[in-house]
């Protein structure tokens, strides 16, 4: 292959290759978000799951009723389950997604199917709440719009039919991929958490991670100097690559493979559900066909870009790029007057597809865990042991990414707050006193069997990673209560969805 075949009649290089493989990898990022949501869906959302979307979408209605709003309440939450909410109907819809995905990992009809699965996920974040608020989620959601840009309009997107994307929808990956990183960076040394200016934020982290992986304990036992070279690389990754796209082709290489790299390291060590898939595919992008010219033989004649795939770029473009402008110069402090763009923003802010990005901004030292116990008689108590977080000290960390056990997620930072603002850490404790099948299911071993305690209430511990040599892969010592202990009121016993709780008389 000369070089003259891989670039375009302007002579700049080409990136047909890393935009087809990039809208393959994002199907495969949909397919993992969807089948994971399918699985959980119930447990979340569902009739007797922890929050209801029944619920949430009723109080919605009385609420859009009240205030004298009409269709404006479709854009204000901007969801399918308006159309219904049955237990159903919330596992048709992740399922439908991940069917979808597959079509889209088979490069057909990515036009049509890319918007569908955005409005799908959309409407799951809509009514997830809580379930559904992390950082890949907004990731998901944006890359999941600028993808519509990059998407050729034809049926069948084959492998050795490609075009190059459209420079504006190139540039707007870019742009998604600078400030996902960037923005990483920034929040750490802008917190002015110690751990990050002193380099040793990475000698807590493998420990005290939501759900670290085996690798993660083999990690931590490296010498505190590692530690810090480890925290300095991390750092300079986040912080001085990014501007490697802005270089010019070999910089943006460079930028790919530290980035791809970083991602790859952090899925090694740590449980991040489909995240470090997602930003390793948008670092793709920044590969030009040159770098794949032994994988794969160039079209005879590659496809141009039609009028109308650079008129969707653009108008993308001119609508994402200022949004994200303004919401990116806020998170570094630059705080300004938009009056003239208040309008677009007011419109596509319910839409959560222009996002801020910062992970670990402040790093956690020590690791509280909630350890949920039961009880029929209010004074003997047994614990139920969740699948994935760590709760019994002889079990290994697991391999769970791409699957994301949401719940498991949230007592993480469940534990790092307190029992009264956790909105979701009542109802949860409600349907194990009511016996909620599709609650009770989640957790590897129910003490009870199936059966209601009388009682619930949260232990809160403090864990760290076992030494060297010891059978066990935790330790642990009891830091006190994290709920009281929690029972039904007596004249809600009978009833799973209107359950009151109360604290029992001692």
């Amino acid at each position: 292959m000369t070089p003259r075949a891989r670039r375009d009649s302007s002579g700049s290089p080409r990136y047909a290759f890393a935009n087809w493989l990039f809208l393959r990898l994002l199907g495969v990022v949909y397919l993992f978000a969807f089948w994971s949501l399918a699985q959980q869906v119930q447990l979340l959302i569902g009739h007797d799951g922890i929050l209801p979307a029944s619920e949430y979408l009723s109080e919605a209605r009385v609420w859009a009723d009240a205030s004298g709003i009409g269709w404006d309440r479709y854009r204000l939450l901007p969801t399918v389950f308006w159309l219904g909410t049955s237990d159903r109907f919330l596992q048709i819809v992740p399922v439908a997604g991940a069917i979808l995905a597959l079509f889209q990992m088979a490069g057909v009809g990515s036009i049509v199917v890319l918007p569908a699965m955005w409005l799908l996920y959309l409407s799951l974040n809509v009514v997830g709440r809580d379930f559904l608020s992390f950082q890949w989620d907004a990731l998901l959601l944006e890359a999941g719009v600028v993808a519509i840009a990059l998407a050729p309009i034809r049926w069948w997107h084959r492998v050795d039919d490609r075009q190059d994307p459209p420079p504006a929808a190139r540039w707007l990956v870019w742009w998604l991929l600078f400030r996902l990183m960037f923005g990483s960076g920034f929040v750490k040394l802008a917190s002015g958490d110690p751990s990050w200016h002193n380099l040793t934020a990475l000698a807590f982290h493998y420990e005290t991670q939501p759900l670290p992986t085996p690798v993660g304990w083999f990690a931590a036992q490296l010498p505190r100097w590692v530690q810090q070279v480890s925290t300095a690389l991390t750092l300079a990754i986040e912080l001085v690559a990014p501007w490697l796209i802005v270089a010019g082709v070999r910089p943006r290489r460079i930028a790919a493979l530290l980035f791809i790299g970083l991602q790859a390291l952090i899925a090694l060590t740590g449980n991040y559900a489909f995240f470090n898939l997602l930003s390793a595919a948008l670092s793709v992008t920044l590969l030009d066909d040159n770098v794949f010219q032994r994988l794969v033989s160039p079209a005879a004649s590659p496809r141009k870009v039609t009028l109308v795939e650079q008129g969707v770029a653009f108008v993308l473009a001119l609508v994402l790029i200022p949004l994200s402008l303004i919401v990116f110069t806020r998170q570094l402090g630059v705080v300004g007057e938009a009056r003239f763009i208040q309008p677009l923003v007011e419109i596509v802010d319910p839409l959560r597809s222009v996002n801020t990005y910062g992970l670990f901004a402040v790093m956690t030292t020590t690791r509280p865990e909630i350890v949920v116990e039961g009880s029929m008689d209010g004074t003997n108590w047994r614990a139920y042991e969740f699948r994935y977080k760590p709760g019994s000290l002889e079990r290994a960390p697991r391999w769970v990414a791409p699957f994301q056990p949401r719940v498991d997620w949230q007592m993480w930072f469940a534990a790092l707050g307190r029992f009264e603002s956790e909105a979701w850490f009542q109802p949860f404790l409600r349907r194990l006193l009511t016996g909620s099948k599709p609650v009770l299911r989640m957790f590897e071993y129910d003490p009870f069997q199936g059966r209601p305690p009388r009682f619930v209430r949260g232990s809160l511990y403090r864990y760290r990673f076992a030494p060297r040599g010891d059978k066990a892969w935790w330790v642990r010592e009891r830091i006190g209560d994290y709920s009281p202990p929690l029972t039904l009121k007596p004249d809600t016993l009978g009833s799973a969805t209107d359950a009151a709780l109360a604290i029992p008389r001692s």
